[in-house]
């Protein structure tokens, strides 16, 4: 058996088993949501309710069934709205949470049952002089890559050079979409050659990890120290791990020689990098995913005193420095991690967790509760899927999910880490073909997949947030519209759903939208750029070359040229009559519209 076989086989055998139970903390009483209504529409039901102060989310129940998906680790939304799309007359409830371990009382129950007929009518009115606010982004403060050695590889993936390719990719997310830092895993890990014990004593060796952050740094971007996984000699058990690079998940066998590295390497770091450099660019995240057993291998309570012992170290180099945590999987471990400092005193900047295949949960009734109600949140993984080779994100599906996760952030997390950058990922295998289903926002060879050029179109949003009413038979259409300095408006609008087995599409979820931009006056240049399944979808150019495995030169060259965002109609002069400029297009779902209007 294949490394990567084995790996893969770990990973199926223990990514459910919770790696203990932490001790739960006191949690509030929670009532139901009231007001629960289901408006029905073409191919969905709407389901609208009011909130409950203390929740972080909500379990929707179809038919007394809490609605979840089989790839999907957390099935709570955020907000109190939920479309349910691909179903048949049903029964629903809707349920608070406060935290992932209780779930509050359910609302009455309402029925209906979606409509037939379509194309459904969607009416957008955008006005340029309303401003509600500065447009947040909550994609720009990070992104998530493969482990950072992976830059120094000079092997190849389908004849294509791994670390000179996965260098790009970072460099294009920073070009392109600004994006602040990089979190990735194993920077303590052996190939980076970090710790050994020499006669039983700790030598310390930070040479490769300068290679590594100095590349992050010449990009633009700076790291967020995830501080794992854990050096051989350092492991209480070596062979516990996890990844085709086999990495140790064991706890330390010496939680004070552990502390002694982590402080060893941020002093390396401020006497490399200087100590300004890391207050304000860099932080500290503890471990990785430790509520998992695959992730880790000791108690919950040992990784407690890791996360105290660690953060420890991190402020006694300097108080200013930030360490957080606890990185956990499907929103664990956050409620007692906060429930832990307050009584053990640890330091804690930032509280950070993962999702897949949702909305981020809003954890602010937490931290409010907490007496924490500026800490920031940040999701340091987020993508449509947490399964390797699974192929939901790869077409217009991933771009929809992706634009609808963003603008649900906006405003409320303190960043909102894509994981990640590029297909060049090896943690359960290298990607055994072009479109295997990688998380990379960028293939192997780095074609933009859609959710390159979602974040491409999100990214051309002026600063100005605009008002927005949208009306009619809505369904999955969002809108995100703002204003630019020089007078340019750009209208982002997409049609998506929660419903993987809808990702090919689903032609009752098509919506004939008519656009009006008010506010306007004179000419104006007016381009129309989409993402959908015949727009600025490399996978569908590839499948029309009869696709395969990995491509020959010439087909490189092909792709390349047409790895375009393509625009739905010719850029056209129109005037705004009365003030507004109107348009009218057909999004099918999944699919994004970009409509920008440009002063002459």
């Amino acid at each position: 058996m294949s490394t990567a076989d084995a790996a893969r086989r770990d990973w199926r055998e223990r990514i459910h088993q919770a790696s203990g139970q932490a001790v739960a903390a006191a949690e509030p009483s929670l009532r139901a949501p009231a007001g629960l209504r289901a408006v029905p529409g073409v191919g969905h039901v709407t389901l609208t309710w009011e909130p409950v102060p203390e929740a972080i989310g909500y379990l929707v129940h179809r038919d007394g069934v809490a609605v979840s998906q089989p790839d999907v680790d957390v099935a709570a939304v955020p907000a109190c709205r939920y479309v349910d799309t691909g179903h048949g007359a049903a029964s629903y409830t809707v349920a608070a949470i406060a935290s992932m371990e209780t779930a509050g009382p359910v609302s009455e129950a309402v029925s209906a049952a979606p409509l037939a007929g379509g194309p459904a009518a969607v009416s957008v009115r955008v006005d340029a002089a309303a401003v509600t606010r500065d447009l947040p982004r909550p994609w720009r403060y990070m992104i998530g890559s493969e482990h950072l050695s992976y830059l120094l590889s000079k092997d190849e993936t389908g004849g294509r050079p791994i670390g000179e390719e996965l260098t790009e990719a970072l460099r294009l997310v920073r070009a392109e979409f600004g994006v602040e830092t990089v979190r990735a895993h194993a920077i303590f890990g052996d190939d980076l050659g970090v710790y050994k014990e020499v006669d039983g004593q700790a030598v310390y060796d930070f040479g490769k990890v300068d290679e590594v952050y100095d590349t992050i740094m010449a990009l633009g971007l700076r790291p967020i120290v995830e501080l794992g996984y854990m050096p051989r000699d350092l492991a209480a058990d070596p062979s516990r791990t996890v990844f085709g690079y086999e990495a140790i998940v064991s706890p330390p066998k010496d939680f004070e020689a552990w502390s002694d590295l982590v402080r060893a390497l941020v002093e390396h770091l401020v006497d490399r990098y200087g100590i300004q450099e890391l207050i304000e660019n860099w932080a500290f995240e503890v471990w990785n995913e430790a509520n998992l057993a695959v992730f880790w291998t000791g108690t919950p309570e040992e990784y407690f005193l890791l996360y105290d012992v660690s953060a420890a170290a991190v402020k006694n180099v300097h108080p200013s420095l930030r360490v957080g945590g606890p990185a956990s999987a499907a929103n664990g471990w956050v409620e007692e991690l906060l429930a832990h400092v307050a009584e053990s005193g640890a330091e804690l900047d930032f509280v950070s967790t993962h999702t897949y295949g949702n909305a981020p949960l809003d954890w602010r009734p937490a931290l409010a509760r907490y007496g924490r109600p500026d800490t920031p949140v940040w999701w340091t993984e987020w993508g449509p899927t947490p399964t390797h080779f699974h192929g939901i994100g790869d077409g217009p599906f991933g771009a929809t999910f992706l634009l609808h996760g963003m603008k649900s952030a906006a405003g409320r997390l303190a960043a909102v880490s894509h994981w990640v950058a590029s297909d060049h990922f090896e943690e359960l295998g290298r990607p055994p073909r072009l479109f295997h289903g990688g998380f990379g926002l960028l293939t192997v060879g780095n074609l933009r997949k859609p959710r390159f050029h979602a974040l491409t179109l999100a990214t051309r949003l002026g600063d100005a947030e605009l008002a927005t009413v949208v009306e009619g038979d809505a369904g999955g259409v969002e809108v995100w519209a703002a204003r630019h300095a020089d007078g340019r408006v750009g209208v982002l609008a997409w049609n998506g759903t929660l419903n993987q087995a809808q990702a090919d599409g689903a032609p009752e979820l098509s919506r004939a939208v008519s656009l009006t931009v008010a506010g306007l006056d004179g000419d104006y240049t007016l381009t129309h750029h989409r993402v959908d399944e015949w727009h600025s979808n490399i996978g569908a150019v590839w499948r029309a070359m009869g696709g395969g495995d990995w491509p020959l030169e010439h087909q490189w060259d092909k792709l390349r040229s047409d790895n375009t965002l393509d625009e739905l109609t010719p850029a056209t002069v129109v005037t705004a009559a009365g003030g507004a400029v109107t348009v009218d297009f057909n999004l099918p779902m999944p699919g994004v519209s970009f409509v920008e209007l440009t002063p002459r």
